[in-house]
């Protein structure tokens, strides 16, 4: 696992009026590594989620993704740079299937000349369909997805919806993957899969940064943990050394 960070986040301050969400916050992920931010309700971890995703622009500080500064970019010139993102509420398309859902995630990935194919016809049309298909069926068999795929989402289940969710954020071919609360309303078996599935983007050469209230599953999963609470990072470093941190212990791990 090389040292340097693929993504830098430096300083990063956001306040809502005269709320500060986050405060001077420093943090760094290493390629192909799996980090974990972990805190309080509240404690920002959302708010540094969309700072890093580019749905919130932060009012202080910068952002680096593979040495390249991009604070300010929008969401769409940040996918394409390879940060892709699900929710912390699932945010499927009602009106499409479960493939045609992920198959959304892979336009950013589709040859340049598709679209002049898509518009000089049906053949055209059909080449993009086709490789946005067998992506998008490729990503869904990556999570494991075992469902019906031309069925609508809402007929499947919150932990199916998670799944194919991640799947479409893979469609784009992030190198850094970011999961809010992926093995939220799971049960222990059910988290315990996703762990692995986790561990499997990141044997494929994928990074993650995750933000999840499963300190279970946090702790036997990531290499690296950060810890936030009312908008400051109070500690980071290996799991063993965060578990143990009195201040950790003390804002957040002493209350679940």
């Amino acid at each position: 696992m090389s040292d340097a960070p693929l993504l830098d986040v430096t300083g990063v301050g956001v306040t809502y009026g005269g709320y500060v969400a986050l405060d001077d916050v420093s943090c760094r992920v290493v390629e192909n590594s799996i980090h974990a931010l972990i805190g309080p309700n509240g404690a920002g971890k959302t708010t540094l989620f969309n700072v890093v995703s580019g749905l919130v622009k932060p009012e202080s500080g910068s952002l680096q993704f593979r040495e390249r500064q991009y604070t300010g970019l929008r969401p769409d010139q940040i996918l394409v740079m390879g940060i892709a993102r699900n929710f912390q509420q699932v945010r499927l398309f009602p009106v499409l299937s479960v493939i045609e859902n992920v198959m959304v995630g892979c336009h950013s990935r589709l040859p340049r000349t598709s679209f002049r194919d898509f518009v000089l016809g049906p053949l055209g049309r059909d080449k993009v369909d086709r490789l946005a298909r067998e992506r998008a069926a490729e990503m869904l068999d990556l999570v494991e997805y075992r469902g019906d795929t031309k069925a609508p989402p809402s007929q499947m289940t919150l932990v199916d919806q998670r799944r194919i969710e991640i799947a479409r954020a893979l469609a784009s071919d992030p190198q850094l993957l970011l999961l809010d609360e992926p093995a939220a309303g799971m049960n222990p078996a059910e988290a315990s899969q996703l762990s692995e599935i986790i561990r499997k983007i990141r044997g494929l050469g994928r990074t993650v940064l995750l933000v999840e209230h499963n300190t279970r599953m946090v702790f036997s999963l990531a290499d690296e943990v950060t810890v936030l609470s009312a908008g400051k990072i109070i500690a980071s470093g290996p799991p063993s050394a965060v578990k143990s941190d009195s201040a950790v212990v003390t804002a957040y791990l002493g209350n679940v």
